[in-house]
């Protein structure tokens, strides 16, 4: 297994409030780990949020008895929105702060995923691009009864606009997917500030194309976003599950 990650401020905001994880070893019951979030609710509560999330997410697997991967990452994320709740309730400077997440480990061929808000893992081959996860947005809404396409999704005003979110309300719904991984799979975690600036299919020619290792095609597709607009900040993690060489 190889992974990299790398995170951009982008070319319109001021802060970075993006946040990315990685360990190729185990952490906990886990056999690795992997978590990206998109902090909310202004410069300070949005950096802020994004890496309470990660950081109490992590504290949660290393101390869990639990041996079910996908039980493993709800419960922490579960923790982390309580955690974020409570700071927000007692600092009126982090008041309204939340945070997407996704979250990732990898078990031999399989996959569990776990995901809130509009942070994306998919799944790429140079066949096909598949989102595992499924955006918990406005627009998102929209596509999926038919309003608009996904492509005016991509460019509609209210896309950053998501439905949930870490750290906003008492009762988190994290949603949970499995998927069997093949040869030739690449996965990539990332925040919109990717998938806002590329198509599917930049990013699938990108990650899957013949040019480059596991670290250039990462940092193409942050090149990528910023010179289509950079209008977010940007974070990518892409692992290949089934490369031979092992790095932290």
């Amino acid at each position: 297994m190889e992974a990299f990650s790398i995170t951009d401020i982008g070319k319109r905001r001021r802060s970075n409030q993006d946040y990315a994880f990685y360990s190729l070893q185990p952490i906990g019951p886990l056999p690795n780990l992997f978590l990206v979030a998109d902090g909310m609710g202004g410069h300070q509560a949005g950096d802020y949020a994004s890496r309470c999330a990660v950081e109490t997410i992590l504290e949660e697997v290393r101390r869990a008895e639990n041996t079910n991967s996908a039980e493993v990452l709800i419960e922490a994320i579960q923790s982390a929105n309580k955690k974020i709740l409570t700071y927000s309730a007692e600092d009126e400077k982090l008041r309204g702060m939340g945070t997407t997440i996704v979250a990732a480990t990898c078990e031999g061929n399989r996959l569990a995923v776990a995901n809130v808000g509009d942070s994306r893992l998919y799944v790429i081959n140079r066949e096909e691009i598949r989102q595992i996860t499924q955006d918990h947005s406005f627009v998102e809404e929209m596509v999926r009864y038919g309003g608009i396409s996904r492509e005016q999704a991509r460019r509609h005003p209210d896309r950053n606009i998501i439905t949930r979110a870490v750290g906003v309300a008492d009762n988190l719904k994290v949603d949970c997917f499995f998927v069997t991984l093949q040869e030739n799979d690449k996965v990539l975690l990332c925040t919109d500030g990717l998938t806002n600036m590329l198509d599917d299919s930049e990013i699938q020619g990108i990650v899957a194309g013949e040019e480059g290792n596991i670290r250039s095609r990462a940092e193409t597709l942050v090149e990528t976003a910023n010179n289509n607009g950079g209008r977010d900040n940007i974070s990518v993690i892409l692992m290949e599950p089934f490369s031979e060489e092992v790095k932290e």
